[in-house]
C-alpha cells in the first residue's frame, strides 16, 4: 500500500539531450504516488518542449517557467506549486534507480519525522570518471552506508543533492529552498544538521549521477571553491564555534589563506599553524605563522584543518589523538 505523495522538484536548463532518460526513470518508479514539478530556467534548446510533451501524457508531470534566474529561484518556484507529504529533488540530467522513491518513503515512514532519507550514488560518464569524483563517490557512500553523513560535513557536501528525501514538515522547519545561499545543496545539508535531523543509513545505490563537462556544478561560479569555504566558515561560526576557546587555523595553502583572511575581515582572533619551514615565522595578512607544536601549549583550542593532503591528514589526526582531542568537537576538517 502506498501512502503519501512525493513532490519531486526538477530545475532544468538546456538538458534536452538527457531529459528522456531522467523522466523515464521517474515513470518507471515502483512507487507511483508522486508529482514532478519541473521548472524551466530559461532554456534555449528543446528542453521545455520535450518536458511539455511528457506533461501532456502524464498529469503527474507539471511544467513551470522560472520566476527568476538560476537554480535557487527555480527550486523555489517548483516547491511553491508542490503538495506532497514528502519532498525530494532531482537533477534533469541524472537517472533514478527504479526503487529509489519506494526505499526512501518506506525509510521515512518507519523512522518518522526529523529524519532524512538518503541513498548511495554512482557516477557515470562515457569517458569514465576522474579519480577525484571516484573518491568523492566512495566517501559519500561510506558515510551513507552508516548514516554518519554529518560527522564529516565540513569536508564536502556530505548529502548528494539529488538523492535525499524529507518529510514536508521537516523541510519547512529548516526553511526549505528559501535561503539564497550557494552552493544551495551544501547549505541545505547544513540546515538539516543545524536542526538535529538524523540520517537514515542506506546501503543501496539509488541514484545515477551523470558527469560531463558542461554540468552546472563544473561550470557555474556558484560552485567554485571559495563559495564552499564561505559556507563552511559561516556554519562553523554559527553552530560549532565555542568563543570561550582559542581558535586555530592549520595550513597556509589556498584554503588556509582564504579562511584566515575571512576571519581577519570579521575581526576574529586566531592562531595560524603550519609545518612548512619556509612559512613558519612569516607574516601573512599581518598574522605570524607558527609551528604546529604550538597547539599543545594552547588551553582547550578549537582547530580548523585546511590541509588537503590525505597522508598529512592522517598525521594530523594522530597528533590530535595524542593530545586527546576529537573530531567535530576539538578539530574540524575543512577539506
Amino acid at each position: 500500500m502506498q501512502n503519501g505523495k512525493v513532490s519531486i522538484i526538477i530545475p532544468f536548463k538546456n538538458t534536452a539531450h538527457y531529459l528522456p532518460e531522467c523522466l523515464n526513470s521517474i515513470l518507471a518508479q515502483t512507487y507511483t504516488d508522486w508529482e514532478v514539478l519541473a521548472v524551466n530556467d530559461h532554456s534555449s534548446d528543446d528542453s521545455f518542449k520535450l518536458l511539455t510533451s511528457y506533461s501532456d501524457k502524464d498529469p503527474r508531470i507539471k511544467v513551470f517557467q522560472n520566476k527568476g534566474h538560476g537554480i535557487i529561484p527555480a527550486l523555489q518556484t517548483g516547491y511553491g506549486q508542490s503538495c506532497g507529504e514528502f519532498v525530494t529533488r532531482m537533477d534533469s540530467d541524472d537517472i533514478m534507480k527504479p526503487e529509489r522513491l519506494e526505499v526512501m518513503v518506506k525509510s521515512l515512514q518507519k523512522n518518522g519525522e526529523e529524519h532524512i532519507a538518503v541513498g548511495q550514488v554512482k557516477y557515470f560518464s562515457p569517458r569514465g570518471i576522474s579519480n577525484g569524483y571516484a573518491r568523492y563517490e566512495r566517501w559519500l557512500n561510506r558515510l551513507t552506508e552508516h548514516g554518519t553523513n554529518f560527522e564529516e560535513i565540513y569536508k564536502e557536501c556530505s548529502i548528494p543533492s539529488p538523492c535525499w528525501m524529507a518529510h514536508r514538515v521537516d523541510f519547512e522547519k529548516c526553511e526549505g529552498f528559501c535561503p539564497h545561499r550557494y552552493p544551495e545543496d551544501y547549505d541545505l545539508t547544513f540546515r538539516f544538521y543545524e536542526h538535529g535531523f538524523k540520517i537514515i543509513s542506506c546501503n543501496q545505490v539509488l541514484h545515477l549521477w551523470r558527469d560531463y563537462d558542461t554540468r552546472t556544478s563544473r561550470t557555474h561560479e556558484h560552485y567554485a571553491q571559495n563559495y564552499f569555504l564561505e559556507i563552511k566558515l559561516h556554519y562553523f561560526l554559527k553552530l560549532n564555534r565555542d568563543t570561550n576557546r582559542p581558535l586555530v587555523v592549520w595550513g597556509a595553502g589556498f584554503k588556509g589563506k582564504k579562511i584566515a583572511k575571512s576571519l581577519k575581515n570579521k575581526g576574529l582572533e586566531f592562531v595560524w599553524l603550519c609545518d612548512n619551514p619556509k612559512k613558519i615565522g612569516k607574516n601573512i595578512y599581518g598574522k605570524k605563522m607558527v609551528h604546529f607544536e604550538a597547539l599543545s601549549e594552547l588551553e582547550n583550542p578549537q582547530s580548523i584543518i585546511t590541509v588537503a593532503n590525505q597522508d598529512a591528514q592522517k598525521e594530523i589526526r594522530q597528533y590530535f589523538t595524542e593530545l586527546s582531542q576529537y573530531p567535530m568537537q576539538d578539530y574540524f576538517l575543512f577539506c
